[in-house]
């Protein structure tokens, strides 16, 4: 690592919010851009810069900083520089020249401990003095700070955003309570916290430590899909966490409780132990579910007559399911129909379309991504959109965004249809309902032997298992459907019945190998050559699923040989390296969190855009279309031809999707998909993944590697077991 020292001559770049810093640096008559965190530097002045050097592609060499130190100009020269340089608002060159002149190097002593002085110089006033020495001490007070932080091990831009929210109150915090930053800092959790916490000394057995920790762990049960923790699972996972002993947790659990920050619940069953927020948004999703389900009186006959009308018009015939559930729609305010591949649930939600739109009605469809939703629509005919766009998210601060659907607003539908429900989580629950004005017809469709949302809650699943709304369950095959091999099986291994895997079938598939290298090689050969003839479609339409990420058969590892085969290297694509991944023009790629400000654009003929909007979302699937090195930047395209530009340091929210899991696939279809089964362990290798797998593909299903992992799978039904109440909930108000 190098020191250079030098005057900050001009500031090229700075991002306010995180103080990323392009600069140019002069020391004698050599002139260095430097770029890093350089937290509230101004023009003018003096630094010492620790780092290397390195050289960029478009604007050469630079010097990268690691560190850096302000140092005082300590003659006239360096003094006058500074604050001529604009640093000091309200002090040109002229006027730092008149300064200087007058108190030499006795200036910053002045502007520090005699600011009154200043007036002395023509064209300041007692006024002007004093906002001087004011901006002064800011700046010094700032610097302080800053150093003062990093002592503690904190990045420069983590250590902006403390000093932003705190100011002054920093050393308070710090001596006090460091994990009070978990609280109020964006971006600090228990981790960052616990590690600035012993850097100051905090002992490991601290309440505020204890707290903390205890309230990560509920949050991260949170990303685990629960709402609640047991009380004895949480003292295990926080012993594990803390490694301390805690003697007495209930002491912990009831300040905490105090403070807001968790609600506990007594139950028959045991100790539950809620985050605040996530038995708030379970309560009232509870809530507002009661206030929708309101039945009615209806007269069957009329309604029958209608659905016999409409069968003639389409030459549909539905079976008696499935008119029941059209009963139950025009009946209920709250509806789930729910049933397998097959089932006719599709052919359903075209007749409750066809019976309300004769009715008069305006009828909203959506679906939690956006492959569901252009599967709704091309079924449908009529336009679905995501629930996101549905509620009208827009971007928030710190990432995050909201609805301008929502009570104040609400969705101005009389019926909404919503498919693939089992995707849908508490949050997202929550933020639908509370658009849904009462008298308003909730429809929700889907299959609960789906694998759950990957956020928190089973919503589909404890509202049917409550039994305190009107459920309609399709299960017949039709005949179709039932010359499906895809269908059947399914069906099959959701019952966990045995599957012929002899190959017999047009549509399903098991090539039976033990070897980890011969099954990729298999994997490749059908993407490339068998598959895309045999379904009518392009290779990038073919999708790997896989159980797990790690591993060799794991997205990760598949991914990298994938791309060398399905999209090797050319002069003529270009390529940037991003950490650990090499992203090239033409990748499959994913997005791998929810991020509402990111703008997007369709673009019509000659490049100009004629749809704009906000918003790309978790698991959401496109493919690189140009890495420009001069801009720094990626464009994606995704569905519906949105195009999205990243800058290259936003490309961790993407990976490659040549193959996915298939958690991840989800509400996805594909014309086929190639399942990769070898080994994995037996928490993840259950029926319904196995059985979700299997239900993304339309035209055909190939499975290779070992039938015996097949078949533990379809006996394995110990789903990971999902901590929530709101089936508890409902039947809890709705009994009242």
């Amino acid at each position: 690592m190098e020191t250079i020292e030098g005057y900050v001559d001009h500031i090229i770049f700075r991002n306010e919010e995180n103080g990323y810093t392009v600069l140019n640096l002069v020391s004698g008559n050599e002139e260095t851009t430097c770029v890093g965190n350089f937290a509230m530097i101004s023009e003018g002045e003096l630094i010492e810069v620790k780092g290397t050097w390195i050289s960029h592609s478009t604007y050469g060499e630079q010097f990268k900083a690691e560190s850096y130190e302000l140092k005082v100009p300590e003659d006239a020269a360096a003094m006058e520089r500074y604050l001529g340089s604009g640093a000091i608002k309200g002090i040109g060159s002229a006027l730092a020249a008149r300064i200087v002149r007058r108190f030499r190097g006795d200036t910053f002593r002045i502007i520090e401990e005699e600011p009154e002085r200043l007036a002395e110089i023509r064209g300041i006033s007692e006024r002007k003095a004093r906002e001087i020495a004011e901006q002064v001490f800011e700046k010094k007070d700032m610097r302080r700070a800053m150093l003062f932080l990093q002592k503690y091990g904190i990045t420069m831009a983590l250590a902006l955003k403390i000093y932003q929210y705190y100011g002054a109150r920093i050393y308070q915090v710090m001596q006090d309570n460091p994990y009070q930053l978990a609280d109020d800092i964006q971006g600090v959790g228990f981790k960052i916290a616990d590690e600035i916490a012993r850097e100051a000394g905090v002992a490991l057995d601290s309440p505020y430590r204890i707290q903390c920790g205890i309230y990560y762990i509920l949050q991260q049960a949170m990303a685990d899909g629960h709402v609640y923790l047991p009380s004895d699972v949480l003292m295990a996972r926080a012993a594990e966490l803390l490694e301390t002993e805690l003697d007495d947790l209930d002491a912990h659990l009831a300040e905490l409780a105090i403070r807001n920050r968790i609600v506990i619940k007594e139950e028959e069953d045991g100790k539950k132990i809620y985050s605040t927020m996530a038995y708030r948004l379970e309560l009232n999703t509870a809530r507002m579910l009661t206030d929708l389900n309101i039945t009615g009186e209806v007269d069957e006959e009329v309604i029958m007559q209608r659905i016999r009308e409409t069968e003639k018009k389409s030459g549909t015939q539905l079976d008696e399911m499935q008119k029941r559930a059209v009963v139950e729609a025009v009946r209920c305010g709250l509806l789930v129909l729910t049933g397998g591949p097959g089932t006719g649930k599709t052919t359903t939600i075209n007749m409750l379309i066809s019976y309300f739109e004769a009715e008069g009605l305006h009828l909203e469809l959506a679906a939690p991504t956006g492959r569901a939703a252009k599967r709704m629509t091309e079924a449908t005919g009529h336009e679905a959109r995501t629930i996101h766009r549905l509620l009208e998210v827009s971007a928030g601060t710190e990432g995050s965004g909201h609805f301008e659907r929502n009570a104040d607003n609400p969705l101005e539908a009389d019926v909404i249809i919503i498919d693939e429900m089992s995707m849908v989580d508490l949050y997202l629950m929550h933020a639908l309902l509370a658009a849904v004005t009462v008298g308003t017809r909730l429809i929700m469709v889907g299959d609960m032997n789906q694998l759950p949302s990957v956020g928190p809650g089973s919503i589909l699943r404890d509202i049917i298992q409550s039994g305190c709304v009107r459920v309609v369950r399709l299960s017949h095959i039709f005949r179709q459907a039932s010359e499906s091999d895809i269908v059947v099986n399914a069906h099959r291994i959701n019952r966990g019945e045995p599957v012929r895997l002899d190959n017999h079938s047009r549509d399903f598939f098991f090539l039976k190998r033990q070897d980890v290298n011969v099954i990729i090689s298999i994997v490749i050969q059908l993407i490339r050559e068998k598959l895309p003839g045999y379904v009518k479609a392009q290779p990038y339409d073919i999708q790997v699923l896989t159980p797990m990420r790690k591993g060799p058969l794991g997205v990760e590892r598949l991914n990298r040989i994938l791309q060398e085969y399905l999209n090797p290297p050319s002069p003529s694509k270009t390529e940037y390296e991003y950490k650990d991944l090499r992203f090239r023009e033409g990748d499959k790629v994913m997005q791998i969190k929810n991020n509402y400000q990111i703008e997007w654009q369709i673009r019509g003929r000659y490049g100009i855009p004629v749809d704009t909007g906000q918003g790309i979302f978790n698991g959401d699937m496109g493919i690189i279309r140009e890495i420009n090195r001069q801009t720094e930047r990626v464009t994606v395209e995704y569905d519906e031809q949105r195009q999205v530009e990243y800058p290259f340091s936003a490309l961790d929210e993407l990976e490659h999707a040549f193959a996915v899991t298939i958690h991840k696939s989800q509400g996805s279809e594909y014309p086929a998909v190639v399942i990769p089964l070898l080994t994995g362990p037996r928490l993840l290798m259950t029926r319904n993944l196995l059985y979700t797998a299997v239900t993304r593909a339309r035209s055909c299903v190939t499975l290779v590697g070992s039938e015996e992992t097949f078949d533990r799978m379809i006996e394995n039904t110990s789903e990971q077991k999902r901590y929530t109440t709101l089936q508890r909930r409902l039947q809890e108000l709705m009994s009242l």
